[in-house]
């Protein structure tokens, strides 16, 4: 019996997760508590506080 394989990568997908694994940020517990109580404070959208911070 064959087991059925999911859509296969274009070289390009893969390229783009390898740099994502690459550029990926690793943030201090110092730097979530100050995110996180941002977005507690309600001064800036999440959205607007993810894309500062990336």
């Amino acid at each position: 019996m064959r087991q059925k394989s999911g859509p296969k990568e274009s070289p390009a997908e893969k390229h783009v997760q390898a740099i994502k694994r690459q550029t990926r940020r690793k943030f201090s517990a110092e730097e979530k508590i100050r995110i996180v109580l941002e977005g507690l404070r309600g001064e800036y959208s999440i959205a607007e506080l993810c894309r500062r911070e990336g």
